[in-house]
C-alpha cells in the first residue's frame, strides 16, 4: 500500500512538472514569437499576442503605453517595414499556481545593447497573452554617476513636469 501511495505522488509531482515545462515553453514561445513579429514590422502577429487591455513601458520615461495609444505609436514603424529587432539572451519565467498569470525577466540582445524586459502574461482560454511588457536599458554600475549626469537637466525637467500632472489628478482618498 505503501509503495502505490509513493508511485502515486511520484507520477502526480511528474505530470505538475511536465505541465509546468509545457507552459513555460509555450511562454518562451510567445515571447520569441512576439519579438519576431517586431523584427519582421508584422503589426497583426505583433499585436495579436497582446491582451486587448495591454501595456507596454518603454525606456523613456514618458513612455506608459495603454495598449492603443502604442499601436498608434508604432504603426508607421511596422508600417515602413522597420520595427525593432530584439532577442533574449536570457529568460526566467515564473508561473502561479493558478496557471493564470506568469511573469518574466529577459536580458535582450537590442539596437541599444543589452536591455532588460520584464512582463506578465495571461491565460486567456488556453493561449497566453502579453498584457504587461517594460524595457529598460541596462546601465553598468561603474557608469551610472556619468549617466546620471548626462539625463540630469532632462530629469529635473520631466520631474516638474510630472509632479505638476500627478498633484492636478484628484485625491483617491
Amino acid at each position: 500500500m505503501k509503495i502505490n501511495k509513493m508511485v502515486l505522488l511520484a507520477l502526480i509531482f511528474s505530470a505538475n512538472f511536465l505541465f509546468a515545462q509545457t507552459e513555460e515553453h509555450k511562454i518562451s514561445k510567445l515571447i520569441d514569437d512576439w519579438h519576431q513579429s517586431a523584427a519582421q514590422a508584422n503589426y497583426e502577429s505583433y499585436f495579436g499576442k497582446m491582451t486587448s487591455d495591454a501595456v507596454f513601458i518603454g525606456t523613456d520615461a514618458s513612455e506608459n503605453w495603454q495598449l492603443e495609444a502604442f499601436k498608434a505609436f508604432s504603426k508607421p514603424y511596422f508600417d515602413k517595414g522597420k520595427a525593432w529587432s530584439f532577442s533574449a539572451v536570457e529568460r526566467n519565467i515564473y508561473i502561479d499556481p493558478t496557471q493564470k498569470f506568469a511573469w518574466f525577466d529577459e536580458l535582450l540582445d537590442t539596437w541599444m545593447g543589452i536591455c532588460r524586459g520584464s512582463g506578465v502574461v495571461h491565460n486567456e482560454n488556453g493561449d497566453w497573452k502579453i498584457a504587461h511588457y517594460v524595457l529598460s536599458a541596462t546601465v553598468p554600475n561603474d557608469d551610472m554617476r556619468q549617466l546620471i549626469e548626462i539625463k540630469k537637466e532632462k530629469d529635473s525637467l520631466q520631474i516638474l513636469q510630472m509632479r505638476s500632472k500627478y498633484s492636478a489628478k484628484p485625491n483617491d482618498k
